[in-house]
C-alpha cells in the first residue's frame, strides 16, 4: 500500500503598507474573530499573482497593485476541535493599491466583516492577545519591514494552467 501523498494548501497573500500602516481584513473563524492580511485559496486557472489580486479585492474591495513577491511560507494548523491538521504553502506579494479607497458599492467576501489599517505595533498587540488567523501575518509583515523583495516574474505560469481541457 503507498502512502497517501502530502498535499498542502496553496493560499495566496497580498502585503498592502501605506504610509506605515498595513491593510488588513477582521475575518469570521470556529476560533473568533482574527486578523488576517487579504487572502486565500489559490483557485484553478489563476496565477498565484492574479489570485493575491482577486482576494485583495474581494475582501477589502480595494484593487492591489503587486510590486514584488514577498516570498514563501510554510505553516502547518490543527484545529483541536475536528482535529483538522492542514499544511498551508502561502505564497506573499507586497505593493500598493490602484486608487485610494474601497470600489463604492462592492462587498466583502462572506466572513470578511471589516478591512481595516493598523500599524506594527497594534499588529503586535494583536499578535500578542491570540488574534492574528496565522503565525504567517507576523512573518510576512516582519519580512515586508526587512525590505524582502523578490521579482514578480519569479513564479512562472506554463499556458496549460490556462487550458479548459488538457491534451493527452
Amino acid at each position: 500500500m503507498s502512502p497517501q501523498r502530502f498535499k498542502p494548501s496553496v493560499t495566496v497573500a497580498a502585503i498592502i503598507e501605506r504610509e506605515g500602516r498595513y491593510l488588513l481584513v477582521e475575518e469570521e473563524t470556529p476560533e473568533g474573530l482574527r486578523l488576517n492580511n487579504p487572502a486565500g485559496h489559490l483557485e484553478q486557472g489563476e496565477t498565484p499573482l492574479q489570485g493575491a489580486v482577486r482576494e485583495a479585492l474581494e475582501e477589502t474591495a480595494h484593487r492591489f497593485r503587486p510590486e514584488a513577491l514577498l516570498g514563501l511560507y510554510l505553516s502547518r494548523f490543527r484545529r483541536e476541535a475536528s482535529g483538522e491538521d492542514v499544511t498551508y504553502l502561502r505564497i506573499a506579494y507586497c505593493g500598493g493599491l490602484e486608487r485610494d479607497g474601497p470600489v463604492p458599492g462592492l462587498a466583502l467576501d462572506q466572513g470578511i466583516r471589516r478591512w481595516l489599517w493598523a500599524s506594527p505595533e497594534e499588529i503586535a498587540q494583536a499578535r500578542d492577545a491570540g488574534r492574528l488567523r496565522s503565525p504567517l501575518v507576523w512573518r510576512c509583515l516582519e519580512d515586508h519591514r526587512a525590505g524582502r523583495r523578490l521579482p514578480l516574474d519569479l513564479i512562472q505560469a506554463d499556458d496549460s494552467l490556462f487550458q479548459p481541457e488538457l491534451r493527452p
